[in-house]
């Protein structure tokens, strides 16, 4: 009886290994590690860019301050 059951077994388990499907040849792999390094890539490169943004808005408003102070200055 344990015999037989275990050769049931052996073959439900052999039977559940199968080879894999064979890809379709026409249609080519798609790359997926490229769209992984393209988010990767963007997600490091956002603190960069908002850095970048701060920076142009301090320079703008060093530029505003300047005028309003040489403005106020050049009245007097």
């Amino acid at each position: 009886m344990t015999r037989a059951l275990s050769a049931v077994v052996a073959l439900a388990l052999l039977a559940a290994c199968s080879k894999p499907a064979v890809p379709d040849k026409d249609k080519p792999v798609e790359p997926q590690a490229a769209e992984r390094h393209d988010e990767l890539s963007r997600e490091i490169h956002k603190p960069i860019d908002r850095a970048h943004n701060v920076q142009a808005d301090a320079e703008a408003a060093s530029k505003a301050q300047d005028a309003e102070i040489e403005a106020a200055t050049s009245g007097q």
